[in-house]
């Protein structure tokens, strides 16, 4: 008699599970590579009609098979991501990702998940829900570059001696059997036979379905030659079932000793067929030892060689939605060993106004997207000069020209070029300052200004003179907003936060960068000569105060109490006595 062969199944993985998977590596695993359970489908195989000669014929008609396919898609994790389709059925599965490309690539390591899988199936015979055909999937998530290393395995149980078909193999289904059978598995409350093979009989009134596990209270009174299977085939081949089968017989035989049985293989449309299936006569090996069974199963690549597959999704991702995802990355990796109790979302949510495009201005911005800030709002009176471009990362030689673009619009102009997805606004006005001619516009700005300070959450004074942060002192304080000050001198810096409120929790108010002062501020930007006016310090200086400003503020956010939050006193030297000519040089600490 022929030997009985089997349709290998495919797999075919979806964009959505890559992005399943990366969410899931990042957000959930981290450094767990354990072998995790995940969900996902097998399509039953077809045959549609085509009118091309140099297709198979089949009776009178020319058809071309379509095989079914073992799908994973973005509901894997059981996320309620993508719906699989109504006809489809559901197959479990395992899933190994693997730390580095060099244990994905270790013969051994994929070796042991799929042991692993095997002996999970085994045991799972002497349960009334055995496993019968789950599939591996062992990848490596290259994240920074999304590159997917995978390679599926459908583990099947070697039985021996081979099963054998008779003569005439398999034949077409009856329709109106098929189609009664269908109707008694829509007919089974829950739909609980769909996942698996199951045994049938027929009754007066159509067909009586039953788990494979009750095979024999099952057949109890039903003559060996009546006795059928059925399960849902996902091949499309005329002379060989699907893959799913050499499970289900390796079962029937080992648990219930079955060595004949008629097999029906559902096809969608018309494609079904049935046929009987058989060991032959002679030895029979039925191990009961502890050693794992034989098996086989990785899925062969499109060379039909025995090797993993690459799935690269960079050239196919939408690519504002790309960088999103990478600017994240680095944030989320401090999750997994570092800072594993970071909220990033805390930090992603608060609303920045940034008072300032200057250089201190556009190192914060920088440093505040680095932390995943979305919503940065800028607020500058000045143009883009010759002498910014070098120390002011945000503007180029192009903005100077025509008598320079405005600084704020130039700035979140610039922010929204570095990455898409940041909420980048901006205002030109100028802020009143104590000690300077008032403008025909102070009200207007300062009432814009007090309705930029609602709006947002924290405020950083990035300007350049002691006057102009006076005022967003004294509305950040009536409003008790969270306000962080960054001013430079040579070759020294100042970095604090003001004080909140008094709290049951912070019963004395912090001070803020006016508090020491003895008089009120004046102007200090007429009659200074040149070297006076500009901001004389060394380039150095300013990234490391804006650094340093950046860090102040993602620390208050997580600290349980926030703004509120008691500084840690620490015992400080004195503080040096200062010359006149070096105080001079020093514009901007109090």
């Amino acid at each position: 008699m022929p030997v009985l062969q089997f349709q290998p199944l495919t797999s075919r993985p979806t964009a959505s599970f890559w992005s399943a998977l990366t969410s899931y590596k990042l957000d959930k695993a981290k450094l767990d590579d354990s072998i995790q359970s995940i969900e996902g489908w097998m399509e039953e195989g077809r045959t549609i009609q085509d009118t091309d000669a140099t297709f198979a014929h089949q009776g009178d008609e020319r058809f071309i098979g379509i095989d079914g396919s073992l799908v994973v898609a973005g509901n894997a994790f059981g996320d309620d991501i993508e719906k699989p389709p109504l006809k489809s059925i559901p197959v479990g599965g395992f899933l190994k990702n693997f730390n580095t490309i060099e244990e994905f690539r270790q013969v051994d390591s994929k070796r042991i998940a799929f042991d692993r899988v095997v002996e999970l199936m085994v045991e799972s015979f002497s349960t009334d829900k055995p496993i019968l055909n789950p599939f591996l999937l062992v990848t490596f998530a290259d994240l920074k570059r999304y590159t997917y290393h995978y390679w599926f395995a459908f583990p099947a149980l070697v039985t021996k001696p081979v099963w054998e078909t008779e003569e005439q193999g398999f034949t077409p289904a009856d329709p109106s059997e098929v189609e009664a059978l269908r109707d008694s598995i829509t007919g089974v409350p829950g739909n609980r036979l769909t996942d698996a093979a199951f045994l049938i009989k027929k009754i007066p009134s159509g067909f009586e379905l039953g788990p494979l596990s009750a095979y024999g209270e099952f057949f109890s009174q039903t003559p060996l030659d009546q006795r059928s299977i059925a399960f849902h085939d996902p091949s499309s081949s005329g002379e060989h079932p699907g893959w799913p089968l050499r499970n289900v017989l390796y079962y029937l035989f080992v648990k219930h000793n079955v060595d004949r049985v008629r097999v029906i293989c559902l096809r969608e449309g018309t494609a079904s067929r049935h046929g009987i299936v058989q060991l032959p006569v002679g030895p029979r090996i039925q191990s009961q030892s502890q050693d794992l069974p034989s098996a086989v199963g990785w899925e062969r690549d499109g060379n039909g060689k025995l090797s993993s597959r690459l799935a690269d999704l960079a050239s196919s991702m939408d690519p504002t939605r790309l960088a999103e995802q990478a600017v994240d990355l680095n944030l989320k990796l401090m999750k997994w060993r570092v800072m594993p109790t970071i909220d990033l979302q805390k930090i992603a949510r608060t609303k920045c106004l940034l008072l300032g495009a200057g250089t201190l201005g556009c190192y914060v911005a920088r440093n505040l997207m680095a932390w995943g800030v979305r919503n940065i709002t800028f607020v500058d009176s000045g143009t883009v000069s010759f002498s910014n471009p070098v120390r002011q990362p945000l503007f180029l030689f192009d903005d100077c020209l025509n008598g320079g673009a405005d600084k704020a619009h130039c700035a979140a102009k610039r922010l929204r070029q570095v990455f898409p997805g940041v909420n980048a606004n901006s205002f030109k006005l100028a802020i009143p300052m104590p000690g300077h001619r008032a403008s025909p516009q102070l009200e207007t700005d300062l009432a814009t200004l007090v309705d930029l300070f609602h709006e947002h959450d924290a405020v950083f004074l990035l300007m350049d003179s002691r006057e102009s942060r006076w005022l967003p002192t004294v509305i950040g304080a009536s409003q008790g907003k969270m306000v962080i000050n960054a001013a430079l001198g040579f070759d020294t810096y100042l970095v604090m936060r003001h004080g909140p409120p008094r709290s049951a929790v912070n019963t004395s108010r912090l001070g803020c960068y006016f508090c020491n002062d003895v008089v009120a501020p004046a102007d200090s930007l007429t009659d200074r000569t040149l070297d006076q006016m500009c901001t004389v310090t060394r380039p150095g200086v300013a990234p490391i105060a804006a650094a340093t400003a950046v860090e102040l503020f993602v620390t208050i956010l997580q600290n349980p109490l926030g703004w509120s939050t008691v500084p840690h006193l620490v015992d400080a030297p004195a503080v040096v006595e200062l010359s006149p000519k070096l105080f001079a040089m020093i514009r901007f600490i109090s």
